[in-house]
């Protein structure tokens, strides 16, 4: 049974890479191995413009989501507030299309021209609740005498947060920073609705690809993009080595 949901979870994901370097037009059967899709990436100018504007989001996105989350999940862990929670946790409660509606209605309402600006706004705003829950669940499990220490030695309270709290709960902000990041380079929906008419970002451009056909251009591209994941799961595990497990 386990095998049989693994094989449906990854093995789409194999034939994704292993038709990314298929020599033909479709991708019906295996003719051949080619690295051209990969070449026609590489010169293709609006996907690597669609590309960069992802990075250039995502990175944004991530950091800002970070610091944001952070705070908030240090406030819920600490001041036990019951309105906070709601305020901080809806935004990944509710349906992704509904969160895309509000957000286009509220920058039409705030007269904010839709771009790259507001796609990151967008994507600031739904993955702070994300950043959150990891790092509220990794203040669950610190020892706060850690803290009561370091101020009973006359830190000052930023000063305990800052070279007692902060290194302890590392691994989860930077699990968080991992999980926005990867949330904003591939979020598709809310960017939907908060690009606008002339900002395109990768999964934009890969929705308006395969409504022609699913090319191995298509599968090159999605292959990049699992590759890039995996790149940083490897970093955050590098960096913190228990960030997804303890987090």
């Amino acid at each position: 049974m386990a095998l049989a949901v693994y094989a449906f979870l990854y093995v789409p994901l194999i034939i994704v890479v292993v038709y990314s370097f298929n020599d033909s037009q479709l991708n019906a059967e295996w003719v051949g191995f080619t690295l051209d899709w990969y070449r026609k990436l590489f010169h293709n100018d609006e996907m690597l413009r669609a590309a960069g504007n992802s990075l250039i989001i995502a990175l944004v996105a991530s950091a800002a989501a970070t610091t944001l989350g952070t705070m908030a999940g240090f406030a819920m862990h600490r001041y036990k507030l019951k309105l906070l929670p709601l305020l901080v946790l809806t935004p990944i409660a509710i349906p992704e299309i509904l969160v895309g509606v509000s957000l286009l209605i509220f920058f039409v309402m705030l007269n904010i021209t839709l771009g790259l600006v507001s796609i990151a706004l967008a994507h600031i705003a739904f993955c702070i609740g994300f950043v959150a829950i990891v790092v509220r669940s990794r203040l669950s499990g610190m020892d706060e005498s850690l803290t009561e220490a370091a101020r009973d030695c006359g830190a000052t309270p930023w000063q305990a947060f800052r070279l007692v709290t902060l290194p302890l709960i590392m691994p989860g902000v930077v699990a968080g920073a991992l999980m926005a990041f990867t949330l904003s380079i591939d979020d598709f929906v809310i960017t939907f609705f908060t690009a606008g008419a002339n900002a395109s970002t990768l999964p934009l451009q890969i929705y308006s690809m395969i409504k022609i056909a699913v090319t191995p251009e298509v599968n090159a591209v999605s292959t990049l993009l699992m590759g890039l994941t995996l790149v940083l799961i490897i970093i955050a595990s590098k960096l913190a080595p228990n960030a997804i497990r303890s987090s």
